[in-house]
């Protein structure tokens, strides 16, 4: 996988000041890819050292004393965006807050340290691109631990994953708060978390769940998650079996970019049980990490794994589609529509936790000889393309 990376994070000395900015999750990155290095300001001529430049609310960008360097920083800038383009880098992880690099926000032209809403020039052009775009603190946020282990909650089907960890203890899911003493699994699914490694990553592994079609409530079927977020879980990957909406998606594996809840229900509008959620009002504009979704992209490309990508709609069940629900679905841009992960998808994002969403579309929504036994067959075909994905996922993490 080709990724574009800010010089000043690699340990390069092009900072205004003749410094650097050496970030260690950035570097572990970078030696698991193939990195490139990009400094939109040394291409664009301009001397190290020389004083800090911030960009203005008007646009321009201005070094401290006034000098006027905005055609100097478009000029590095279009150079550097060429490269990444030509080299198909679909991930740039650039420098925060500076006017060249930042990302979201920057330096508000005070030269105080006071930031404003913004992108800097070079990550501007890679946005319009289509380029994922991220700084040094996402890299580091969704790097795993001993203390921070992914989290990977599987669905029908998909439990084999689970046999790949190396275990240093197994939690029976009914020692959980919160979870229901009576629950017993579905086929394909298994009530122990594996807490331990895959391939040396930490991970805990939560082999099943519980669904809103079995009388549960969504504070109940989002326990799994809030767990893991007590765990120390800052990544946690939802895997589901999907039915795929003609039109929009294939049967095989997809990866989940934005999702729509037709459950009827909402956890965060469930109080009891909850002290972790500190505002029910969460932000669900990126419910799907960018970042993850780009890496699993990725991942899949270089492996040879055939993904697609679409919006995911979680129903109620246990029934399957009707003909005219599909038609609805197709019609609202959905790809893929199953009985889960929505809520808990819902709970990861209030709790602050990086969401990557991974299907596997074992059958046509709405096909008239779809049955849970041939859902788990499905799966089977797939199971190894399946663990390959998410195997090289969290190495690359």
């Amino acid at each position: 996988m080709r990724v574009a990376i800010s010089a000043c994070l690699l340990g390069r000395p092009v900072r205004y000041d003749g410094g650097t900015k050496p970030n260690a999750a950035v570097r572990a990155l970078a030696d698991k890819v193939d990195a490139l290095p990009v400094c939109p300001e040394t291409a664009s001529g301009l001397p190290v050292p020389r004083p800090p430049a911030e960009q203005q609310p008007d646009g321009r960008v201005l070094l401290r004393g006034g000098t006027d360097v905005t055609s100097d920083f478009a000029r590095g800038s279009a150079h550097e965006a060429a490269r990444v383009i030509a080299a198909q880098a679909p991930l740039a992880v650039l420098k925060a807050k500076s006017p060249s690099c930042g990302h979201g926000v920057i330096y508000d032209g005070t030269y105080t340290g006071t930031l404003t809403k913004g992108e800097g020039t070079f990550a501007r052009l890679l946005v319009e691109e289509g380029i994922c775009v991220v700084d040094e603190n996402v890299v580091k946020s969704c790097k795993p631990s001993v203390e921070h282990p992914v989290a990977i909650v599987l669905g029908s089907g998909l439990g084999h994953l689970q046999t790949l960890v190396k275990p240093v203890r197994r939690i029976d899911y009914h020692d959980i708060e919160d979870f229901p003493e009576e629950a017993q699994p579905v086929a394909g699914h298994r009530f122990e978390a594996t807490v331990g490694t895959v391939d040396g990553v930490p991970v805990v592994v939560y082999p099943g769940r519980i669904h809103l079609y079995q009388g549960y409530t969504a504070g109940q079927v989002t326990c799994l998650v809030r767990h893991a977020h007590r765990l120390g879980c800052h990544d946690i990957i939802f895997a589901c079996a999907t039915g795929a909406v003609e039109g929009n998606a294939h049967m095989g594996l997809g990866i989940i970019t934005d999702q729509i809840n037709l459950t009827g229900r909402n956890p965060l509008a469930e109080w009891d049980g909850l002290r972790d959620v500190e505002t029910p009002f969460v932000d669900m504009g990126e419910a799907y990490s960018a970042y993850l979704r780009t890496i699993a992209r990725g991942v899949a490309d270089d492996l040879g794994i055939s993904v697609e990508e679409g919006v995911y709609a979680g129903l109620l069940g246990p029934s399957f589609e009707t003909p005219a629900e599909v038609r609805m679905l197709a019609g609202m841009g959905v790809s893929y529509a199953g009985m889960s992960t929505v809520n808990e998808v819902i709970m990861a994002n209030a709790l602050g936790m990086n969401v990557l969403g991974l299907t596997l579309a074992t059958n046509m929504a709405g096909a008239s000889e779809t049955n849970h036994q041939s859902v788990l067959e499905e799966a089977a075909k797939h199971a190894d393309d399946f663990e390959r994905l998410v195997r090289g996922v969290i190495r690359l993490l």
